[in-house]
């Protein structure tokens, strides 16, 4: 027995120090390929695509991974891609995911490579930017494949490299984003046993990373309420039914859904009226009038109970005042929840990549993400990579003034590289 107790600490020692040995190795790539990284992001920041139609985008992605070796598939919920990288070592299947679409906003910001991109949008020709760092996410995935691919010997299992079309929403009445690939099958084929996703953040200093926990970010609705009233001149309105007047207050009456109606200490909610639509003349009442917002909550229980609240309460309301009132609520994406067990396992792998001190844990964010619906089929967790310069100021995502720092995007590269290692050395 004595004799095994070496040949045993010998054993360990080799696991760790082959441990260190690759972590070592992920540093020193990432680092090197920094500067290809920044190149990636900015020829795309220039040349950036609305949802459902980034074939340019899909091209220049697939050519860099066929360069590696890859086992690419493009056209993947219309223009998404997905790459398959063997390691050669057993293990299980780790996806990776970034989201490549841009926004209808004219970019702000003079920098060399600013866009002046203009598309089509539902027949209307917009200004197009990435102000919401898709650009980076591509670059920082784009960069793990190639480190990863250089190290496909040491490589547990199998990794999925998810580059997704339209997270912020198809055009029109569209397929697309995470649902359509979802649909598709992009989680099976081979089956994938977790998800990991990034998303760059203008408010955190770059250099850190910050995650949560359990339910991160919020589920998105859109609703639209319709108000039938009765027409009349605007010198007479006794003589109709103001669906404006009605209108105003079912707008109020829903801030009272989230003012005393739920429970905050549980979960926030917020219900949002961005669009009004009514009326085409000062001095006429119309019959219909329609208004439309988002809702955003981190609860599910929470949410189908906004849900009713605000039907009940616009259906009420237009009744009292003799009206009829119509809400549809449409769901756009579920809550961004991470599993704990899964954020447990792999945070060493976010502080190996930025320093202990640097993984910071954050609270949740009434932001919404379409990454949650690869969270109904595996595992997931989905984390924050700092954009922001070092001492600021913060810049707010789907603006025209947007700016991210892209000096540091090789955190995200080491974090991405270190949870295949780490996850598949746990699984095997």
């Amino acid at each position: 027995m004595r004799k095994l107790i070496p040949l045993f600490g010998l054993l360990l020692f080799s696991i760790g120090s082959n441990a260190q040995n690759v972590q070592q190795l992920i540093d020193q790539k990432a680092k090197a390929i920094l500067p290809k990284v920044i190149e990636w992001r900015r020829h795309i920041h220039q040349n950036p695509e609305l949802g459902n139609r980034e074939f340019k985008t899909m091209e220049y992605i697939a050519a860099h991974l066929k360069s590696l070796g890859l086992e690419v598939t493009t056209g993947v919920a219309k223009t998404g891609i997905v790459a398959l990288l063997k390691g050669g070592k057993p293990g299980p299947v780790v996806a990776l995911r970034a989201d490549i679409d841009a926004l209808p906003i004219k970019e702000r910001v003079e920098l060399p490579f600013k866009s002046t991109v203009m598309a089509d949008y539902l027949g209307t020709q917009v200004p197009v930017m990435h102000a919401c760092g898709h650009d980076t996410h591509i670059a920082m995935l784009m960069g793990t494949a190639e480190v990863l691919a250089s190290m496909k010997k040491d490589v547990p299992g199998t990794v999925k490299f998810i580059f997704q079309p339209a997270e912020e929403g198809p055009p029109g009445t569209e397929e697309g984003g995470a649902p359509l690939m979802v649909k598709e099958g992009v989680m099976d084929n081979p089956k994938v046993d977790a998800i990991f996703g990034i998303h760059i953040d203008a408010d955190v200093e770059i250099g850190k990373i910050q995650y949560k926990s359990g339910s991160f970010m919020a589920s998105s609705d859109w609703f639209t309420v319709t108000v039938k009233g009765k027409g009349a001149h605007g010198s007479t309105p006794w003589l109709g039914v103001d669906p404006i007047a009605i209108s105003a207050q079912i707008i109020n009456g829903y801030q009272t859904i989230v003012s005393r109606s739920a429970d905050l200490t549980k979960a926030p909610v917020v219900i949002t009226v961005g669009k009004f639509n009514g009326g085409v003349r000062e001095n006429i009442i119309p019959e219909t009038v329609s208004f439309s917002g988002t809702i955003r909550t981190l609860d599910s229980k929470m949410q189908k109970d906004v849900w009713e609240r605000m039907k009940t309460m616009a259906a009420k309301i237009a009744e009292a005042n003799g009206a009829v009132a119509e809400v549809e609520i449409t769901n756009k994406t579920l809550v961004t929840y991470n599993t704990p067990a899964l954020v447990s396992m792999m945070l060493p792998s976010l502080q190996n990549a930025a320093g202990k001190e640097n993984v910071i844990e954050g609270v949740w964010s009434t932001g919404a993400e379409d990454f949650s619906f690869f969270g109904e089929k595996a595992p997931a967790f989905f984390f924050n990579v700092g954009g922001m310069r070092k001492g600021g100021p913060a810049t707010n995502h789907h603006t025209p003034d947007f700016y991210i720092d892209d000096s540091m995007l090789d955190v995200g590269v080491k974090a991405f590289c270190n949870i295949v290692f780490d996850y598949g050395k746990v699984k095997k």
